[in-house]
């Protein structure tokens, strides 16, 4: 009878998770079927999971243009900029933090004064007014040293090394490792899982991140990518300043509703690459290193 039971809550659990996971992916596959669909389908509500008078109109209007590619690179190195200070940052904070206050004196002085600056911002004006009296409107670190210092990540990270057994730090002192040796010998080899985390956690946000570019880009040749998206529509001046009969026939084709669909999993793709090989720490990562302090 117990067995029985146990079944029939373990087939709850699974018709369960199953209809969580198809809610979660409809509103993927819906977009996705609607970039592939025709105007008039996608405008009459007639998509749902499946393409309508498929077609490739939408991606052809975003791939084809040359702003599409130049923002595309200026999102891809504010992550790689943006990631690496993250990283080498969120590691340099969170080791020393991971100490005892006899270790590290003052160290409850700097927590207090980061999770204060993680609760309360200074304001949006104060924000672009300091950007803007550094010189950096316009440039590529307006994007990544107001994010350099990644607060949640930095608590993540240093809760991680301290699940991490003294033993190993003091074998490394008594072999002669310093400070930075122990650091980068011990500390990060066996913190893949958490360094894992933060790092996707660093991607996704420099990634998705728009509003700052919309604020601190004087030009659009400086957008990143989903600034571009945001601010790509087609307008009736587009067809009339087109002189190419193909060009506008491809831009009559087109609606606000199909191009958002292709921003949508165009912007979508790189993260879907990335997050495969990071996955396997993802988990272990947020809950080893979650659960102290």
């Amino acid at each position: 009878m117990i067995r029985g039971n146990s079944r029939s809550v373990d087939a709850l659990i699974y018709c369960l998770l199953t209809l969580v996971a198809f809610m979660s992916l409809a509103p993927i596959l819906n977009t996705l079927a609607v970039s592939f669909s025709g105007k008039v389908a996608a405008m009459s509500g007639q998509v749902y999971f499946w393409p309508v008078d498929f077609n490739l109109n939408a991606y052809s209007q975003v791939l084809h243009d040359r702003s599409f590619f130049r923002s595309f690179g200026v999102s891809v190195e504010r992550v790689l900029l943006g990631g690496a200070i993250n990283f080498l940052i969120t590691v340099l904070m969170a080791f020393p933090l991971s100490k005892s206050g006899k270790l590290f004196p003052g160290r409850n002085i700097y927590m207090w004064f980061i999770i204060f600056c993680m609760l309360f911002s200074g304001g949006l004006i104060p924000w672009y007014m300091t950007i803007n009296k550094l010189h950096l409107l316009d440039k590529i670190w307006a994007l990544v040293l107001p994010t350099a210092v990644p607060v949640f990540n930095v608590i993540l990270l240093m809760n991680f090394f301290k699940g991490i057994p003294k033993e190993l730090e003091e074998a490394a002192n008594m072999d002669g490792a310093g400070a930075w040796k122990t650091l980068f010998t011990i500390f990060v080899p066996v913190s893949l899982p958490a360094l894992a985390a933060v790092t996707l956690f660093s991607i996704v946000g420099h990634w998705n991140a728009f509003f700052d570019g919309m604020i601190l880009m004087q030009h659009k040749e400086h957008w990143p990518l989903q600034t571009y998206i945001q601010q790509l529509i087609v307008d009736m001046s587009s067809l009339m300043n087109a002189t190419d009969a193909e060009e506008v026939k491809r831009l009559s084709n087109m609606s606000s509703q199909l191009l958002n669909a292709a921003k949508v999993m165009v912007s979508m793709v790189p993260i879907m690459l990335i997050y495969p090989f990071l996955q396997k720490y993802f988990v272990s990562g947020i809950v080893l290193g979650a659960v102290k302090e």
